[in-house]
């Protein structure tokens, strides 16, 4: 079903850092209030999620558009501040927490592909190397390899009748729409001989998020006061090669391939050699 998002502009500063435990998921990055996928779009999956000493990682594919999906999980409106490489993904500065953000419903997702340009186009999200990066073009290389959302909750209203100053003002934010489409999971392991070409592959340029080709993403304007100066939590998730996140430990080495695998059903039944 088509939901809509909003995007927000402007607000207030702080920043915390998201931990997690060891060992692999192919699960969201689910924090309390927001869940953060990672979507390969060329093949319609879910980049599995592996936790590595207290972080979340995922690994791309070079040359590969993707988008980050956000579900609010809380029973408030929430404010999503999405940063990509140390960018901000919708004002394009150096990110900070009280910068521009998507605005969520209660249970509504948004499928966020790509840098956003204008209130109606976003250029594509797509793993690069890291000198063809967004940062890295515009001269901000030091943080290429991690997207980070900051996650505020609304402020409260108060109750009809009780006049009391506001805590803070009221932002200017825009709603976004990209529809969502239902996807499957994707696999929990790739196939073996996809897994041993990596784990042959030399350790490459890491990873980054290039500005790719512009797509139609209509958003508005709206309204959306922070409950808080400071984010309720903070997602953050590492990409690299598979084959760079091999050559550091971080996802674990494959079964080695086999020629053919076997068949449950491979035909009819012949006699036995003769003895």
């Amino acid at each position: 079903m088509a939901l809509r998002a909003r995007l927000y502009r402007a607000a207030t500063a702080a920043f915390i850092l998201a931990a997690g435990l060891s060992g692999p998921s192919s699960a969201a990055a689910s924090g309390s209030l927001l869940d953060v996928r990672v979507i390969d779009r060329a093949r319609n999956v879910q980049l599995p999620v592996v936790r590595h000493q207290g972080q979340l990682y995922v690994a791309g594919t070079p040359g590969t558009e993707y988008a980050v999906v956000l579900r609010n999980r809380a029973g408030g409106d929430l404010l999503a501040v999405l940063s990509v490489d140390g960018v901000n993904a919708v004002s394009g500065e150096t990110a900070r927490t009280d910068q521009a953000g998507y605005v969520l419903r209660p249970r509504q997702q948004a499928e966020i592909r790509g840098w956003r340009k204008d209130l109606q186009r976003t250029a594509a999200f797509h793993f690069t190397t890291l000198p063809e990066s967004y940062a890295a073009r515009t001269g901000r290389p030091d943080d290429v390899g991690v997207i980070g959302v900051a996650v505020f909750r609304a402020a409260v209203q108060p109750s009809v009748g009780i006049a009391r100053p506001q805590a803070q003002r009221g932002d200017t934010a825009v709603r976004a729409a990209p529809a969502m489409r239902q996807r499957a999971e994707a696999p929990a392991a790739e196939s073996a001989a996809d897994a041993s070409a990596d784990a042959a592959a030399a350790p490459a340029s890491p990873l980054g998020t290039g500005h790719g080709r512009t797509e139609h993403a209509p958003v508005r304007y709206t309204q959306f006061t922070r409950a808080s100066a400071l984010p309720d939590e903070v997602v953050t998730i590492f990409y690299d090669s598979r084959a760079n996140l091999l050559a550091r430990g971080i996802l674990p080495p494959s079964l080695p391939p086999v020629a053919r695998a076997p068949q449950p059903f491979p035909g009819f039944v012949p006699d036995p050699p003769p003895r």
